[in-house]
C-alpha cells in the first residue's frame, strides 16, 4: 500500500496535524478510517482492503493511497477512530472528581464494550494500542491518576499495564469464545457444554480434577460474562489498592 516517498518518512499524526492544503476531493483519512471500520465490523478484519474501502467511498483505489501510506497507517487510523469510544462521558452532577479506582474501573468497562462492538480489535498488532493520539490520551488519564497516588513512574506504569492486560486478555477470551460458538453453530452456554461433553466427561471422570468438577456442578454464573469480567477486574484493582497502601514501591 502506498509509497514511502510520498510521505517523506513523516509520522502519520504529524502529517494530520499540519495545516491542510485545499482538498482536491472530499476524501480524507477520517473517511477512509470510517469505511474500513464499517467493513471490519460487518465482514471481519480480514475483509478490509484498500480496494474495498475505495469501493465503499466511490473512489479509485489510488485516491485512497494518497492519504494512507500502508496497512500499518490504516490500522492506526482505525484504532484511533474507535478509541474515541474510550473517552469518559460528561457527568455534570458530580461534585468531586472520581477516585483512582472508579477511573480505572470505568475505563476498563468502556474498553471491554468497545472491543465487543469491534471484535476485530483483538486481531491487531499490540503496538498499535500505544501509538495513536486517542490511545495515548486514554493511557495518559490512567497514568495521571496512578501517579497522583504517589506511585513512582515505573510502578504506576506496571499497575496500568496490569489492569490493561487483564481487560484485553479477558475480553479477547470472550470474543474468541463467541467466534468458536458461532463456528460450531452453538447459540448458548448449554449448547456449548453439550458439544464439549464427550471430552469433558472423560477428563473429569478420571478423578484428577476435583476442583473443576465441583465448579461444573455448583457454579451458578457460568454464562454471565459481565459478572465474570467485573469480578476479575475487582481482583486486579484490589491488587493495585494493596500496592498503594504499601507505598507503591
Amino acid at each position: 500500500m502506498g509509497k514511502k516517498e510520498e510521505t517523506g518518512g513523516v509520522s502519520l499524526w504529524e502529517r494530520l496535524e499540519r495545516p491542510a492544503a485545499a482538498p482536491r476531493t472530499s476524501l480524507s483519512p477520517g473517511r477512509i478510517a470510517e469505511a474500513a471500520i464499517g467493513i471490519a465490523d460487518r465482514d471481519g478484519f480480514g475483509a478490509v482492503t484498500m480496494r474495498k474501502i475505495a469501493a465503499e467511498l466511490g473512489v479509485a483505489p489510488m485516491a485512497a493511497y494518497r492519504h494512507v501510506d500502508g496497512k500499518d497507517e490504516l490500522w492506526a487510523l482505525m484504532v484511533d477512530r474507535v478509541s474515541a469510544e474510550l473517552e469518559p462521558g460528561t457527568e455534570p452532577d458530580r461534585e468531586e472528581p472520581p477516585g483512582w479506582r472508579e477511573t480505572l474501573r470505568a475505563h476498563a468497562r468502556r474498553t471491554r464494550a468497545s472491543i465487543l462492538r469491534h471484535p476485530w480489535l483483538v486481531q491487531l498488532p499490540a503496538p498499535l494500542f500505544a501509538v495513536t493520539p486517542t490511545r495515548l490520551a486514554a493511557a495518559e488519564r490512567q497514568l495521571a491518576v496512578l501517579t497522583g497516588l504517589g506511585l513512582g513512574a515505573d510502578t504506576a506504569m506496571a499497575a496500568f499495564r496490569t489492569v490493561s492486560s487483564y481487560v484485553h486478555g479477558a475480553t479477547q477470551s470472550e470474543v474468541s469464545l463467541r467466534a468458536y460458538m458461532k463456528e460450531q453453530g452453538w447459540e448458548s452456554g448449554d449448547e456449548t457444554r453439550r458439544g464439549l461433553a464427550p471430552q469433558m466427561s472423560y477428563l473429569l471422570g478420571t478423578g484428577r480434577y476435583p476442583a473443576y468438577l465441583a465448579y461444573t456442578r455448583t457454579a451458578a454464573r457460568k454464562d454471565d460474562a459481565e459478572w465474570t469480567f467485573e469480578t476479575g477486574l475487582e481482583c486486579v484493582l484490589d491488587g493495585v489498592a494493596g500496592l498503594v497502601e504499601r507505598g507503591g514501591e
